[in-house]
């Protein structure tokens, strides 16, 4: 599914229209950006989480020259599914 997907299914289960939904997706995704970005946790309940976990500097190969690199520590986004969206994929 495609970002215009989303807005056309939003549009139409809401019953507003393609442009409301997209500036009410864009304020979604602007709004968990942030929170992300200061560091915060977004939990929709139900749906999942989303958060911020720091991964730790490591040691790595190239795997066409099988050379040792140097992996810099880094932050990455998790996402952990709440029980409700679990259910509905099984």
């Amino acid at each position: 599914m495609t970002k215009a997907d989303l807005v056309a299914q939003m549009a139409s289960s809401a019953g507003i229209t393609k442009a409301a939904a997209e500036k009410a997706l864009n304020g979604f995704l602007k709004g968990v950006s942030g929170a992300l970005k200061k560091g915060d946790k977004v939990t929709l309940v139900g749906f999942g989480t989303f958060s911020v976990a720091k991964r730790a500097a490591r040691e790595g190969r190239n795997p066409q020259t099988g050379k040792k690199i140097k992996i810099k520590a880094t932050k990455v986004v998790k996402f952990k599914a709440g029980s409700n969206l679990k259910s509905m994929v099984k």
